[in-house]
């Protein structure tokens, strides 16, 4: 597709320009389909012009593509992460138990980003009365299980998309995609219920590893706009009228074959192996809890 760039600002200071660039853009138009806006592809290294701000250290991705071309690509992207999704539930899962510390009320559930719905049954396995998603992968949706396929929008979150109150948002690994997140904000808190809870889990830019890997960092990605540390993420909340409750580092469960996808090696050499361990089952199931460099946040609508 025909790419049209758009600049970016500081989400927190709102200021244009005045940042630092990090890594030059090394993209070209052919970095634009659906396949490589499709979650948990194989890392490629492919990112727009990373910079971060001189003001509050906010990093993003200064210009990206427009909101137009942006909502058709995720559209047409597909779910390709099934055989990672029990470890994806089980780390979720983990977080959305977080919630019940800070508020026991657990009428409704909306998860922004819900790919097939998989954390939507695990919501209602921990007493949700009701859920909901947004997903705007066509693909994603067709995947949900019956029940389920009718309380999920096939959509971009947007105001007035969701008719009803919630009590609790969830959105994992989604947030560093969203590129006017003080928008986007606005826009969940008008869906929540006075004292509702937002959860957010995605990547940490200050994290050892994204520190160490720098540009190979798969954190380092043409799909982000704008990359979080705790003390950025919490300006950024409380910017926008939440009361930050908890920000900290996240635990992922996961498996020798899908630690191997992140790991910036030669892609031929790292094919060969992921084809071996796909072969030995047994070796590349093996899970493990691992700091992957997330980071995860609690915050109440006052």
């Amino acid at each position: 597709m025909k790419t049209h760039l758009t600049p970016t600002c500081c989400a927190i200071c709102g200021t244009e320009g005045n940042a630092q660039e990090l890594y030059p853009a090394n993209f070209d138009d052919e970095a634009f389909t659906a396949e490589v806006f499709s979650a948990r592809r194989l890392p490629d290294l492919v990112h727009y012009r990373i910079v971060r701000c001189h003001r509050c250290g906010l990093v993003r991705s200064d210009p990206v593509i427009d909101q137009e071309a942006l909502a058709k690509l995720y559209l047409q992207s597909a779910l390709t992460y099934a055989r990672d999704i029990p470890n994806l539930r089980r780390t979720y899962g983990k977080y959305l138990r977080k919630l019940e510390k800070y508020r026991n009320q657990k009428e409704c559930f909306l998860e922004i980003g819900c790919g097939n719905g998989f954390l939507l049954e695990e919501a209602l396995l921990q007493g949700y009365k009701k859920v909901l998603g947004v997903e705007p992968s066509k693909s994603a949706v067709e995947q949900a299980s019956p029940a389920l396929k009718n309380l999920i929008y096939n959509d971009m979150m947007r105001p007035g998309l969701i008719s009803q109150r919630v009590d609790s948002i969830g959105m994992f690994q989604l947030f560093d995609h969203i590129p006017n997140p003080n928008e986007f904000l606005a826009t969940c808190s008008d869906a929540l219920i006075p004292g509702g809870l937002i959860l957010c889990f995605n990547h940490n830019i200050q994290a050892v590893s994204a520190r160490v890997l720098g540009e190979r960092s798969p954190i380092i990605d043409i799909e982000h706009t704008f990359l979080y540390s705790p003390g950025t993420i919490r300006k950024l909340f409380e910017k926008n009228g939440f009361k930050v409750l908890e920000v900290g580092s996240a635990l992922n469960f996961v498996n020798a074959l899908s630690l191997l996808r992140l790991i910036p090696l030669p892609r031929n050499f790292k094919t060969r192996l992921l084809s071996l361990l796909e072969h030995r089952p047994r070796l590349g199931q093996v899970n493990l809890s691992l700091p992957l460099g997330n980071l995860f946040i609690i915050a109440q609508k006052v």
